[in-house]
């Protein structure tokens, strides 16, 4: 079994951390300083899942070229999604061949048929082998749809085979939320090889949105083994996601533990953690880079360190003195830019300059005109939840606020609720006297159906259909709260979303258009999107990916796109050094808002996809909201009761 590192992936490991870690065809960059293992961050999926997928076509072609098959161990979920749409465009558009490359399934939940939605198996060939030329008797999966004896007995063949093939070349996995790679769970041996094993409550939690509750979650699942992924001749590690990022912390700058089991990688010679910008920002690289060397300091740069002082010496901004900067390691800024007072006055002005009461200004006053605006909501309630207080303010200055709806949300609605509705349609027929054949027919239908799915199946398009009316009607009724009128409300229900299951298709030119067309009708001065990096399932990511491509094309008709402003939604905020318009809310503002997020009454109190967060929607937005007042007031600005934050869009991907 060679382990040598010349050839395309030469430098990978800790070993040539410093060097280009594959050859010029696919460069992962520098690595960042102060990490255990070597980590490369891409600012966005989309570049993450280039950079891997090259990697894996870098060694395909080095293994066809030496006569030896590419042995790849390969996960399902979103992290690597990415990875295989550009493995597929290769072998599309460039010829890369896989008719030599060898495949084995990371893991597969216990009980899952091979054709069920969450069937790893089923996703694996979904994304990616059933679109190249991979040869059938070269794929090796785990049957979940097995007694617990068959899976063990499984499971050793799955070692075997690997040994058969040489071991694998490369292992590609995923970072769990608790840190479990494969299904290996803290605390699980390293020395295992392929087997049966338990999951922890975290972990069928985070799995619990693909089942529709986490009480149809299998509890056990087959996976590789530690023993034999530390076996791999290179390993790369991938997170995505702000959710990601203690975990990622954890495994890169703590040292390594059982109870982290992706830590275990810092002991591999060939092991790489690669992740996007979100996954990558408590890291001491990316979160406080001067405490790693000298800097090349900006205003971004010197905001950010100012306010991370205010932070750590638990003082207003211009109450910061020489002494906090050199007790905390600012030595160079205070050398270079200083004195201290210079410093704070240079940031205290630059937040203040973030306050903005009236975002497109009043109409009317002072020759301001009245604007045209759309609040692109990727879910239906994600335009209340995230920047209900600015709608009010909208159209309390007079504005023509539009709201377009981009997706159903139909997924997120119980069964229980769309059978009430199509009961409640039956019964009014009956209470007048009106015609009940199809009322009954549909109420009957619709009962069979969610009598009879199984966990995580899709609806029949008739429940889907009153499960998207069901959110559509909340998302007015949560929009005339805040102000808005039914006249410039869109529902958009853009083609990418309506698969019926919780994995969605790529964004595609249908999706494009939709958008191109609303925006090119309504011509806003001003544009809302949701940049939220945190949204577990992607769709804000997705969505703001479909805007970008439309605002695009139409900059390149036009040569005009409008102002484009990020906000957040019910999972993170932006951190105050990344705040550029802060929209004050009054104690009146945040109980409308709340009024208005109640019209979800679908999401209220036990909504399907809740996160990991324990809050209700509307006590993380009003938490979230006053947390945001509270650190602006840390720093000494002036107190407000709730403030809703926003960047601006420059271009490019977020």
């Amino acid at each position: 079994m060679s382990t040598s590192t010349s050839g395309p992936c030469a430098g990978w490991g800790r070993d040539s951390a410093a060097s280009d870690p594959v050859s010029s065809r696919s460069s992962l960059g520098s690595p960042l300083a102060g990490t255990r293992v070597p980590a490369f961050v891409w600012e966005t999926p989309g570049e993450l899942g280039r950079a891997v997928a090259g990697l894996m076509a870098a060694m395909i072609r080095e293994r066809r070229g030496s006569g030896r098959p590419a042995v790849f161990a390969l996960p399902v979920g979103s992290s690597p999604t990415g990875v295989y749409r550009e493995l597929v465009r290769q072998h599309r558009d460039e010829g890369l061949d896989f008719s030599e490359v060898v495949v084995f399934g990371l893991s597969e939940f216990l009980g899952v048929a091979l054709d069920q939605p969450q069937s790893h198996a089923a996703r694996l060939r979904e994304h990616l082998l059933d679109k190249v030329n991979i040869r059938p008797e070269n794929v090796h999966l785990f049957d979940g749809a097995v007694s617990p004896f068959q899976a063990a007995t499984d499971a050793a063949a799955a070692e075997r085979a690997i040994a058969d093939v040489g071991g694998l070349d490369f292992a590609l996995l995923g970072i769990g939320g608790n840190g479990h790679v494969g299904y290996n769970e803290p605390f699980g041996p390293r020395t295992s090889p392929a087997r049966l094993c338990t999951l922890e409550a975290a972990t069928r939690k985070a799995a619990a949105s693909d089942f529709f509750g986490e009480e149809h979650v299998p509890s056990q699942a087959i996976t590789l083994g530690l023993k034999t992924l530390l076996a791999a001749r290179r390993v790369a590690l991938v997170a995505l996601g702000e959710h990601k990022a203690k975990i990622v912390r954890a495994v890169l700058e703590e040292p390594a533990t059982d109870r982290v089991p992706a830590s275990l990688f810092q002991e591999h010679p060939q092991a790489a953690v690669i992740v996007d910008g979100a996954a990558a920002q408590l890291l001491t690289a990316r979160a406080t880079p001067w405490l790693t060397g000298p800097q090349t300091w900006d205003d971004a740069l010197i905001k950010r360190a100012v306010l991370w002082l205010c932070q750590a010496a638990g003082k207003a901004c211009l109450k910061l003195a020489d002494e906090d900067f050199l007790d905390r390691g600012l030595h160079q800024l205070l050398r270079e830019l200083g004195p201290a007072e210079r410093l704070a006055r240079r940031v205290f002005d630059s937040m203040m300059a973030t306050i903005e009461p009236h975002p497109a200004g009043i109409a009317g006053a002072g020759g301001t005109p009245r604007k045209r605006i759309i609040c692109f909501s990727p879910h239906p309630d994600d335009d209340v939840i995230s920047m209900g207080g600015t709608l009010i303010r909208l159209n309390e200055d007079g504005h023509e606020v539009h709201v377009a709806y981009m997706t159903s949300g139909n997924i997120a609605v119980f069964d229980h609720d769309a059978h009430r509705v199509a009961d409640f349609v039956a019964e009014y027929n009956r209470m007048f006297g009106l015609e009940t054949t199809q009322s009954l027919r549909l109420e009957a239908e619709v009962h069979r159906s969610i009598q009879d799915k199984r966990p995580g199946e899709p609806d029949l398009d008739c429940v889907r259909r009153i499960k998207g009316l069901i959110r559509w009607s909340e998302a007015k009724f949560g929009a005339f709260e805040v102000g808005c009128e039914e006249a410039h409300l869109h529902n958009l229900q853009l083609p990418f979303y309506e698969t019926g299951t919780v994995m969605k298709k790529p964004v595609g030119p249908e999706d494009v258009r939709i958008l191109r067309e609303l925006i090119e009708r309504v011509q806003p001065h001003q544009i809302y999107v949701a940049g939220d990096l945190s949204d577990p399932h992607g769709t804000h990511r997705v969505c703001a990916e479909a805007i970008f491509l439309a605002l695009d094309e139409i900059l390149a008709a036009s040569g005009f796109r409008p102002e484009v402003l990020l906000y957040r939604g019910a999972w993170q905020e932006y951190e105050p050094h990344e705040i550029e318009i802060a929209v004050p809310l009054s104690p009146g503002d945040l109980r409308r808002k709340r009024h208005a997020i109640f019209m979800h009454e679908s999401q209220k109190d036990d909504a399907l996809f809740p996160g990991t967060d324990p809050r209700q929607f509307w006590q993380r937005a009003e938490d979230r909201n006053k947390g945001t007042a509270a650190r602006y007031n840390q720093i000494g600005l002036p107190e407000f009761y709730a403030l809703e934050a926003f960047v601006r869009w420059k271009g490019g991907p977020i």
